[in-house]
C-alpha cells in the first residue's frame, strides 16, 4: 500500500515538473537570445563610436581645408588689388611716356627749325647783315646766342631722350610685375578651385558617415527595443515559472495528503476486515481457544501513527511527503541604499580594469557593483547579465539610491536625482574608470533591481 502511495505522489510531482520544465526551457532560450541581442547591441554601439570618430576626423579636415580656402581667397583678393594698383601705375607711366615723347618730338622739331635757319643763312650773309646792322659786337652777340641756343636744344633733347628711356623702363618693369602678379593670382585661383573640390568631396563623405551613423543608431534602437521585449518576456516567464512551481508544490502537498488519507482509510478498512474474520473464526471453533489466544498474542492490530499531513509513519522506512523545494531569497544586510552610494563614491577616480573586482586597483562594471555590495554583506553574481536578476524589479520612476540600473552588458548603482556611479571604460576614450554620470538614461535601461 505504501509503495502505491509513493508511486502516486511521484507521478503527480513528475507531471507538475514537466510543465515547469517546458517554461524553464523557453526561459533559457530567451536568455540566450537576449545575450545574443545584447552582444549585437554592443557591437552596433562600437560601430557607431568608430563612425563618429571617423566623421569627427573628417570634419576636422574639412575645417582645416576651409581655413586654407579662406586664406587663399584673401590672397587672391589681395593680388587682385595689387594688380589693379599696378595697372593704374602702368596707365600713369604710359601717360608720362606719351607726354615725354611729345615734348621730345617738339624740342626736336624746334631744333631742326633753328638748324635749318642757320643752314639757309650762311656766315657770309650773316657778316653782311652784321656790317649793315652797324657793328661787329652785335654780330658776335648773335653768334654766341645762336651757339647757346644750340647747346640748350642739344641738352634738352638729351634730357627728354633720357626721360623717355626711364619712363619706358618703368613701364616695362610695371608690366613685368603685373604679369608676375597675374601668374600668382592664377596659381592661387587654381589652389582655391582644388580646395573647393576637396571640401566638396569630404562634405559628401561626411554626409555618408552621417547616414551610416543614423542607420546604425536606428539598428541600435531596434536592438534596444528587442532587448526590452526579451527582458519583459523573460520576467513574465520567470513569474509564471515561479507561480507554476508554487502551484505544483501546493498541488503535490494536497494530493499527497489526500493519498495519505486514502491509504490510511484503506489500511483501517483492511484491518477491520481482518478483525471480522478473526472474530468469525473464534466463534465458529470454540474448541480451538488456545490457538485463538496464540493469534491475539502474535498478530494483535495496532493503529498506525500518522504525521500532520495524514501520512503513515513507518519506523523502518519513513516517507517525507512534503516537497523539498524552497525558493532562494537574496541575502540582505542592514545597510541602506544611501549608505551603499556613500561607500561606492569613495572610489571615484580609480581605474577601470576588465575582469577586475578591486575597488582601489581596478574593476569592471559588474566587479565594482559586486565588491560594493559585498561590503554590506550582500552576495551578488559576478556578471552584469546575472546581476540583472538579483533582488526584485522596480520601475525607473521608483528608483531609489542603491538600486541597480541594468543596461545591455553594463550595470551601475543609482545615486538618486538621475545620477549613477559605475565603472566605465569609455569616458573619455580610451581612458576610463570609476566615475559619476549625471544622466542615468544615457543608454536604454533594461531593468531596475532593488537588492537592499
Amino acid at each position: 500500500m505504501k509503495k502505491r502511495m509513493v508511486c502516486l505522489l511521484l507521478a503527480v510531482v513528475i507531471s507538475s515538473m514537466q510543465i515547469v520544465s517546458v517554461s524553464a526551457s523557453r526561459e533559457e532560450e530567451l536568455r540566450q537570445e537576449r545575450e545574443d541581442t545584447s552582444g549585437q547591441l554592443d557591437a552596433t554601439y562600437s560601430k557607431i563610436d568608430a563612425l563618429q570618430a571617423e566623421k569627427a576626423a573628417l570634419d576636422e579636415e574639412i575645417g582645416q581645408l576651409d581655413q586654407e580656402l579662406v586664406n587663399v581667397m584673401i590672397s587672391v583678393n589681395v593680388l587682385k588689388k595689387d594688380i589693379s594698383a599696378k595697372e593704374e601705375k602702368i596707365d600713369e607711366t604710359q601717360a608720362k611716356l606719351t607726354k615725354a615723347e611729345t615734348k621730345r618730338d617738339q624740342q626736336y622739331e624746334a631744333m631742326k627749325t633753328r638748324i635749318q635757319y642757320i643752314y639757309e643763312n650762311p656766315v657770309d650773309t650773316a657778316w653782311v647783315q652784321v656790317l649793315e646792322s652797324g657793328g661787329l659786337s652785335e654780330m658776335l652777340s648773335k653768334a654766341e646766342y645762336t651757339q647757346q641756343m644750340y647747346g640748350y636744344d642739344q641738352a634738352s633733347l638729351d634730357k627728354y631722350v633720357e626721360t623717355v628711356e626711364k619712363v619706358t623702363d618703368l613701364g616695362n618693369q610695371l608690366a613685368a610685375e603685373k604679369a608676375e602678379l597675374e601668374d600668382m593670382k592664377a596659381e592661387q585661383e587654381k589652389q582655391q578651385a582644388n580646395l573647393e573640390e576637396a571640401i566638396s568631396q569630404k562634405e559628401v563623405a561626411s554626409e555618408d558617415y552621417s547616414a551610416e551613423i543614423s542607420n546604425a543608431q536606428a539598428q541600435a534602437d531596434a536592438y534596444a527595443a528587442l532587448l526590452e521585449e526579451q527582458t519583459a518576456e523573460i520576467a513574465r516567464l520567470e513569474e509564471e515559472r515561479l507561480a507554476a512551481e508554487e502551484e505544483a508544490r501546493r498541488q503535490a502537498e494536497a494530493e499527497a495528503a489526500a493519498a495519505a488519507a486514502a491509504a490510511q482509510a484503506a489500511q483501517e478498512e483492511e484491518a477491520f476486515q481482518d478483525s471480522d474474520n478473526e472474530d468469525a473464526d473464534v466463534y465458529g471453533s470454540p474448541s480451538e481457544g488456545s490457538q485463538d489466544e496464540e493469534y491475539e498474542d502474535s498478530d494483535s492490530y495496532d493503529e498506525p501513527q500518522t504525521d500532520e499531513y495524514g501520512n503513515v509513519i513507518d519506523e523502518e522506512n519513513t516517507v517525507d511527503e512534503t516537497p523539498s523545494y524552497q525558493e532562494e531569497e537574496p541575502s540582505y544586510s542592514s545597510g541602506s541604499g544611501q549608505a551603499v552610494v556613500d561607500y561606492a563614491t569613495q572610489f571615484v577616480g580609480n581605474p577601470y580594469v576588465w575582469g577586475g573586482t578591486s575597488l582601489t586597483n581596478g574593476a569592471d562594471c559588474s566587479g565594482f557593483v559586486q565588491s560594493v555590495y559585498a561590503h554590506f554583506g550582500v552576495s551578488l553574481p559576478r556578471t552584469s547579465e546575472s546581476q540583472m536578476y538579483a533582488g526584485r524589479s522596480v520601475s525607473y520612476s521608483e528608483a531609489q539610491p542603491g538600486d541597480l540600473i541594468c543596461y545591455g552588458s553594463h550595470i551601475a548603482i543609482y545615486m538618486g536625482g538621475g545620477q549613477i556611479v559605475h565603472a566605465s571604460n569609455s569616458a573619455p576614450y580610451p581612458a576610463g574608470g570609476i566615475k559619476i554620470s549625471s544622466n542615468a538614461a544615457y543608454r536604454t535601461i533594461l531593468d531596475v533591481r532593488r537588492v537592499i
